[in-house]
């Protein structure tokens, strides 16, 4: 409804299309309690309309308003902006909007949840655990940058789409990560975010135009990771790779990776670092258990990862690898090589590693140091408890 009614009326009204939309629904849920219309969409469709429209008039003269919005059209004409494809088309456009290069990474972000999913901002801040303060502001800056910049909700022009379209797969890929490493205290994953970015990047994917073999790595990427969600927690406790469930992995998203990743190499020449994320993902699906996990191989996918994205999260997974191939210099050669800064939140997974090179070694004293800092730098409970409980093991 926010991107309907933002491509009718005009992005620079957007606060108050998103107003008059939470109007609306309180009217519903106070109308509908004891008998609800016979087409709630359209009954919806029609009230944001005119709480839109009852809006502007309080803002502007009679004339300004019909000078500027040529809305005497009739109500079927705007009521078909609300068919499903010219949702889908709305919808689409927002996305574009809210990863304009004008907008620094961390107001896309929380535009996008705000503009195209449908979060509050409470819902925003506690997502990625920020104050909501700080998310307001985020979202104060973005929107008037819109204003200012005079964005528009257009698709970008062609020369312009690989570079837009990069930035909008990592603003999906970033939506989903916040989900499947939940920042939340009490909380190790947010299914919800990781619906969310599922949806949006199925939602590229329905247009010819925007498919290419990194869009459908990404989805085969998250499909995989959606997959696992069920068994990363069991009983409030965290489970590692080694530990989850195989059979609570979920079948129907496997298969659409699997089909998904197809794509992204056959029927596509692009590559990126989607493609090897997806990759060692099916990896860790295709092996019937963790013992049986071809490591060589997803040694070999992150190296070629690096080259695509040179972060330091992945000298870090190859640490972890090494250690599980019990190969302990390799591992503390790629972990002197990180900047701690450049984890950021993922800090704790630093230190937990090097606590386990330092058990590998026997050091037990050094092991039960790192925990204790790795702890420190935990800000979910349920990985928090994970790691006071390995180190009871090694203090006990």
């Amino acid at each position: 409804m926010v991107a309907i009614l933002a491509r009718i009326f005009g992005l620079e009204h957007l606060d108050l299309i998103e107003d008059a939309i939470q109007d609306t629904f309180l009217k519903a849920s106070l109308q509908w309690r004891e008998k609800q219309p016979e087409k709630p969409e359209a009954w919806l469709t029609q009230a944001a309309k005119n709480r839109v429209l009852d809006l502007l008039r309080q803002i502007q003269a009679r004339q300004k308003r019909e000078a500027a919005f040529p809305h005497a059209s009739s109500a079927l004409e705007i009521n078909e902006q609300f068919l499903d494809p010219e949702i889908d088309d709305a919808q689409l456009r927002m996305i574009f909007v809210a990863c304009h290069p004008a907008l620094s990474s961390s107001e896309q972000i929380a535009f996008a949840l705000k503009a195209i999913s449908g979060f509050s901002g409470k819902e925003i801040a506690s997502a990625l655990m920020q104050k909501e303060d700080s998310i307001k502001k985020r979202l104060q800056r973005a929107r008037k940058k819109i204003q200012d910049e005079g964005i528009a909700m257009h698709f970008p022009e062609p020369d312009e789409m690989e570079s837009r379209m990069q930035a909008v797969m990592q603003i999906i890929y970033l939506i989903f990560n916040e989900g499947f490493h939940s920042n939340k205290p009490d909380s190790l994953v947010d299914k919800e975010l990781c619906g969310e970015a599922l949806r949006l990047c199925k939602l590229l994917l329905s247009r010819k135009t925007f498919r290419s073999g990194s869009l459908y790595a990404l989805f085969a990427l998250l499909c995989y990771n959606a997959a696992r969600l069920d068994a990363k927690v069991s009983d409030d406790e965290v489970l590692d790779l080694k530990q989850q469930d195989r059979q609570k992995w979920y079948a129907p998203l496997i298969d659409l990776g699997h089909d998904a990743l197809y794509r992204s190499l056959y029927d596509f020449k692009d590559r990126s670092a989607y493609h090897f994320g997806a990759l060692i993902a099916s990896e860790h699906i295709r092996a019937a258990n963790f013992e049986s996990t071809n490591w060589p191989q997803i040694l070999n996918y992150y190296q070629e990862m690096y080259q695509y994205l040179p972060s330091a999260s992945i000298p870090l997974s190859k640490a972890i690898i090494y250690l599980q191939i019990q190969e302990a210099h390799q591992a503390k050669a790629e972990l002197e090589a990180i900047e701690i800064k450049d984890l950021e939140q993922r800090s704790y997974l630093y230190y937990a590693t090097w606590a386990e090179l330092h058990l590998m070694e026997n050091h037990a004293d050094k092991a039960t140091k790192m925990l204790k800092i790795a702890i420190e730098h935990c800000s979910n409970k349920l990985e928090e408890d994970y790691l006071k409980k390995k180190l009871a093991s090694i203090i006990t």
